[in-house]
């Protein structure tokens, strides 16, 4: 493809190249190297393609006619979801920025919260609900972040699931995939409930980050911002700022295709992307 993207979203070579070994090589049976004829689409633009979707919001049916069909990239956007490859990619990714930052790739530390987003039309009743708090009618996203604010793992409810319930499953879901977590910063809707089921059966500390005293309107509050920073990260992908996805693990994955974009632009810087910095040279 050369090193100009056509979309701000597209990979360049070098991000690429961070993503290109953990992507499965494709062929028309499915089945990836094994039988069939070479796939007709490469690896590369179905992932622009995906990556497109995410941050401009567009459906999957006006994807632009530069991309492979939407069809075949909807197939592998769930294919990939359904098989752990958009999870390898995702862990591989936040283990090399970790590593980037001087830190240990197995996290010790880190903060959960949700965030309540409205359902569109295409979220079944099966799998929404009604924030009474917030006055949302949708889904609502748990998540676990390390201490740089990167995604250790995401838990997509219903938004009538309370924070107490949904924390409890997205902590057990964040010991399984990172063994080594051993102390959490929540806000007070974590209550002692799953403050105790985090500490017999975790082994996780979770410590509750209170409000300041005379706190009025939004005040970022220490170890507390940083999961607040991540929610901001996700909704700036128009994909994100609600919930279109009909099946929650669909709304998981966008997610974490929304923080490989984000990985693989802070691995792999692209010049020229921002106004203070400078054009690569032609």
């Amino acid at each position: 493809m050369g090193s100009s993207p056509a979309y701000p979203s597209d990979l360049t070579d070098e991000q690429w190249a961070l993503i290109e070994p953990l992507v499965p090589v494709l062929s028309t049976s499915g089945r990836g190297t094994r039988g069939g004829r070479p796939a007709k689409y490469p690896r590369r633009r179905i992932v622009d393609a995906i990556l497109y979707l995410d941050r401009t919001g567009c459906s999957w049916r006006q994807l632009p006619h530069d991309f492979p069909p939407w069809e075949t990239v909807y197939y592998y956007f769930q294919r990939w979801a359904a098989d752990g490859t958009t999870d390898r990619i995702h862990d591989a990714l936040r283990d090399a920025a970790r590593d980037a930052a001087g830190r240990d790739p197995a996290a010790s530390a880190g903060a959960v919260d949700s965030q309540t987003v409205p359902g569109a039309a295409t979220v079944g009743t099966g799998s929404r609900g009604y924030d009474a708090g917030k006055k949302v009618n949708g889904r609502k996203r748990h998540l676990v972040v390390d201490t740089l604010g990167l995604l250790i793992v995401v838990l997509v409810t219903a938004a009538s699931v309370q924070d107490r319930d949904g924390g409890i499953r997205v902590l057990d879901r964040a010991k399984m995939a990172m063994p080594s977590l051993v102390l959490v910063w929540a806000d007070a809707a974590y209550s002692r409930r799953t403050q105790d089921f985090a500490s017999k059966a975790l082994r996780i500390l979770v410590q509750v980050v209170a409000k300041l005293v005379g706190q009025q309107g939004f005040v970022p509050l220490p170890r507390r911002w940083v999961v607040e920073r991540t929610h901001a990260w996700i909704t700036g992908h128009r994909r994100m700022s609600r919930d279109y996805e009909r099946l929650p693990a669909h709304s998981e994955a966008m997610i974490k295709w929304a923080m490989i974009g984000l990985m693989a632009r802070r691995l792999a810087p692209a010049p020229g992307r921002r106004p203070w910095q400078p054009a690569r040279a032609s």
